[in-house]
């Protein structure tokens, strides 16, 4: 394990839920000392709890992470400021993916499934998915961007369109 990769999923689980321990009793469904031990590397999680963790990303993400992981190891400066770093460079490449004009956006409003869902602890945020598809079932390509629900109005209240709004507030908003 890598802390590279928990700084990441860290973030992401912060981004998500009110906090690690919401995610732990909710999710994981595991005690926080198993997560602290996990996350400062002293025993590992049993393999269905890694495959909730792994299900935060995309596939692409997923990729991504492995590769930043590698870039540490490379460039050990690299480790203070990983998780902006995967953040930026998500984003360079949604917006590389649209600006060619491959991708698709898909707005999903998260906090109306996630309140039928159960106990409070779920941040009220929506996800931005920009994909690009293949047309061969399961190889597409998705990044999501977890923002604020309070993103979701300046959108709408935009009189930009979606696609410019991306390019001009993502790399803001989700930073």
């Amino acid at each position: 394990m890598h802390q590279a990769m928990v700084d990441i999923m860290t973030d992401r689980i912060l981004n998500q839920f009110s906090s690690e321990a919401f995610f732990c009793e909710h999710v994981l469904k595991i005690e926080q000392i198993e997560w602290d031990a996990w996350k400062f590397h002293q025993t590992p999680l049993k393999a269905e709890d890694m495959q909730k963790l792994m299900s935060l990303f995309s596939d692409y993400e997923w990729m991504l992470i492995q590769k930043l992981m590698r870039q540490t190891c490379l460039f050990p400066e690299k480790r203070h400021y990983v998780v902006s770093e995967y953040k930026r460079v998500k984003t360079l490449i949604a917006k590389k993916w649209l600006q060619e004009g491959n991708a698709r956006i898909e707005l999903i409003n998260r906090t109306d499934q996630s309140q039928s869902e159960g106990p409070q602890g779920y941040k009220e945020i929506f996800i931005l998915k920009v994909f690009l598809q293949y047309e061969v079932w399961g190889y597409d390509d998705c990044l999501e961007f977890c923002l604020p629900a309070t993103v979701q109005d300046q959108i709408k209240d935009s009189s930009k369109g979606l696609l410019e709004w991306v390019n001009e507030n993502l790399e803001e908003e989700y930073m």
